[in-house]
Formats: C-alpha cells, sequence, structure tokens
C-alpha cells in the first residue's frame, strides 16, 4: 500500500473534523447574538459581510453566460435559502445547539425525498428502510408527547426541509455551471432578499455583534471550503461519519459556554440518522461504481 492511499483518506477525515469545528463554530456566535438584533437583520448581515470571500470567485463568473434557467434557479435557491437561513437562526435563540445540530443532520435525507418527489429518481427497500431509521432517529430527538415541543423545534424542521430544497437547486444549477457560480449566487442573492425585511427592523449594531456576525461568515465560509477539500481527498463513505463529531462538539461547547445538558436522547437519535445517511451515501456511491463500470 503507498503512502498516497493512506495519506488521501486521513487527509479527507482530518478536513472533515475541520469542518465540523467550524460549522459548531458558527453555531456559537449565532448563540452568542441571541435575541440582541432581529433575525432578519443577522441573517442579512451574516451574508453581506461573507461578501468579500467572493471576490476570488469574480474572474469566473463573468466568463459564465446566464441563461433564464440559471437565474430562476438562482432566485429560487436564495428564496428557500433566506427562509431556511430565518428558521435556523429562530431555532438556535429557542432550543440547545445539540438539538439544532442532530435535528439538521435530517437534511440529507430530505434531500433524498425531494429528489423522488421531484426527480423521479427510483428508490430501493434498502433505502427507504434507512429513510425509516432516520425519520424515528428524529423522533427520539423530538420525543412528542414525553415533552413539549418547543417552537424552535418546529422551526429548525422546516429550516431543514428548506436547507434539503436550496440543495436541490444548488445540485440541478451545478449541472449548468461551475461551483464557484453557485456558491456565488447563492450569496448576492440571499442579501438581495433579505435586504427589504432587515431595513424594516433594522437597530444600530454594536461594534462586537458585527465581530461576531463577521465571524459567523468567516466560519461558514471556511466550513464549506474545507468539507470540500475533504471530499476530493476520500470518498463520502468515508468522511460523512466523521460529521457526527459536530454533535458532541455542539454538547460540549453547549454545556461549557451556554449551561446546555447534556441529553442522551439527542445523541442517540443523531447517531441513528447519521447512521442512516451515511448507509444511503455508501450505496449511492457503489451504484456511481456500478453504473460507470457498466459504461
Amino acid at each position: 500500500m503507498t503512502d498516497t492511499s493512506i495519506s488521501k483518506p486521513l487527509a479527507g477525515v482530518l478536513w472533515m473534523v475541520v469542518t465540523t469545528i467550524c460549522f459548531v463554530l458558527v453555531n456559537v456566535t449565532v448563540k452568542i447574538i441571541g435575541t440582541g438584533l432581529p433575525i432578519a437583520q443577522v441573517a442579512f448581515m451574516r451574508f453581506l459581510l461573507g461578501l468579500v470571500f467572493l471576490i476570488p470567485m469574480l474572474g469566473a463568473v463573468r466568463r459564465v453566460r446566464l441563461t433564464r434557467a440559471i437565474v430562476w434557479l438562482s432566485l429560487g435557491r436564495g428564496v428557500v435559502h433566506a427562509v431556511a437561513m430565518g428558521l435556523w437562526f429562530y431555532a438556535m435563540t429557542r432550543i440547545p445547539m445539540a438539538e439544532v445540530t442532530a435535528m439538521n443532520f435530517m437534511n440529507p435525507v430530505y434531500v433524498t425525498l425531494g429528489a423522488v418527489v421531484f426527480f423521479n429518481e427510483k428508490i430501493a427497500l434498502p433505502r427507504i428502510l434507512a429513510l425509516g431509521l432516520a425519520v424515528i432517529g428524529g423522533l427520539v430527538i423530538l420525543r412528542p408527547g414525553l415533552r413539549p415541543i418547543d417552537p424552535g423545534h418546529v422551526a429548525m424542521i422546516f429550516a431543514a426541509v428548506a436547507f434539503a430544497g436550496s440543495y436541490l437547486c444548488a445540485n440541478a444549477m451545478s449541472k449548468r455551471v461551475p461551483a464557484t457560480v453557485v456558491v456565488f449566487a447563492l450569496s448576492t442573492v440571499v442579501p438581495l432578499i433579505l435586504a427589504p425585511f432587515a431595513i424594516a427592523v433594522w437597530q444600530t449594531p454594536t461594534s462586537m455583534q458585527v465581530l461576531l456576525i463577521f465571524l459567523t461568515a468567516f466560519f461558514a465560509t471556511v466550513a464549506h471550503y474545507c468539507m470540500t477539500r475533504a471530499f476530493a481527498c476520500a470518498p463520502q463513505s468515508i468522511v460523512q461519519p466523521v460529521s457526527f463529531l459536530q454533535l458532541v462538539w455542539a454538547m460540549i461547547l453547549g454545556a461549557a459556554l451556554f449551561g446546555e445538558g447534556f441529553d442522551g436522547f439527542v445523541m442517540l437519535g443523531g447517531a441513528m440518522i447519521m447512521g442512516s445517511v451515511t448507509y444511503i451515501t455508501m450505496r449511492e456511491m457503489r451504484a456511481k461504481r456500478r453504473a460507470k463500470i457498466a459504461s
């Protein structure tokens, strides 16, 4: 076995570990901001301050010829993503970070269901069973009937669904334009959509709030970059399970910084969802390999 065959998967795992840390730091900064500013304003400023990270993408964007399909997909994704961001920010102010993190693991499950409904993708019995396990995992986290369901839980359910819609739009766009253009379109359209809502409730932020929102944009950008590098280094079947660490970090930092207690049900439900997502990912990769060999 060569050094390359060893180092590439290891590099992918390490990139994904950094990804999980950065995503949790996004949650931490949003949690610290809390209700100090209106949700629409925080979401708007997060994207506005993040525009500085788009400068290296300008060259690739200028070379793309915009079509009607790309414009409509960009606008549709922007609307859905803006809604998702608003719901996610609201959930962060209402429920523990670990619960937000675990419920967000449902995102790939909703993506799979969306692909079946909107793109007529075939789904075999094993995947159906895996999806069922993920849904049960979500119920383990929420425990309806055993405890009160906070509006933050409801917001997070719809946020994960909306994020899945954003991903499906991005997937459709990626077949037409480079990935940098997909990212650029989202990062410019969302603040335009959020601007009227932010202006309507605008409050002058403190320098600390501006810094925290900038850090939110910074950690989010670094997280997406590291995740891209992780998938480039190793198969998703290797790096996907590492994302479960995000729930571990959220539980630790939630307890250390915000006094949030350890919840074994959240950890169990998150593990069930992540196991389901990993299984689905591995099946999809095997199917793609078989299709490639057959062709």
